[in-house]
């Protein structure tokens, strides 16, 4: 499976991005869609993700309640909406595909940038 993730950039603190990841079959036949972030000098971390099977979406705390997570099956997209950005937010965004099973297959996205300026 291969993922395009797109609509990184620059923002100002208080803005918003909408992130796109494109899958190249059905994404929604995995388990979990996810993001992921990585700050320079920093361990990639999980930002949020979705079930396929229920459309639920959970979320860290420090995204809580500002990201939204959201899918189109039609499309084969996942989104992920970026409200009120602080500069703690700039990474490198990752989309993640997780599988089913004990061992799930796992796919990754090149990873789109977002940088926010106070």
């Amino acid at each position: 499976v291969q993922l395009q993730a797109s609509g990184g950039g620059l923002v100002q603190a208080g803005g918003s991005l909408r992130l796109s990841c494109a899958g190249s079959r059905d994404m929604f036949d995995f388990k979990f869609l996810g993001w992921y972030r990585q700050a320079p000098g920093k361990e990639r971390e999980f930002v949020g993700n979705l079930l396929s099977s229920t459309g639920d979406t959970r979320y860290s705390d420090s995204v809580k309640g500002r990201f939204t997570i959201s899918g189109d099956n039609a499309k084969n997209t996942l989104y992920l909406q970026m409200n009120n950005l602080r500069p703690e937010d700039t990474a490198v965004y990752y989309c993640k595909l997780t599988g089913w099973g004990s061992l799930p297959a796992i796919y990754w996205g090149q990873g789109t940038l977002v940088t926010v300026s106070s």
